[in-house]
């Protein structure tokens, strides 16, 4: 299990004005970028490696 406790959470860049449905990223944690729903921030949270979580962005920003 992945402490939290230190997390800063941040609305990710790439979530839009889509209603409140808002992706929320703490990547201030050594070894972990942690994901969580904004609607739901006592919810499940996803956690990826910074190099995992890399690869995810530069995917996205080149749109596969």
């Amino acid at each position: 299990m992945v402490d939290l406790t230190d997390a800063v959470w941040r609305k990710s860049t790439r979530s839009g004005d889509n209603g409140g449905d808002c992706v929320e990223v703490a990547d201030n944690l050594t070894g972990v970028v942690a994901v969580r729903d904004s609607k739901d921030p006592t919810g499940p949270v996803l956690t990826f490696t910074p190099t995992a979580w890399a690869g995810f962005v530069r995917t996205v920003e080149t749109g596969h």
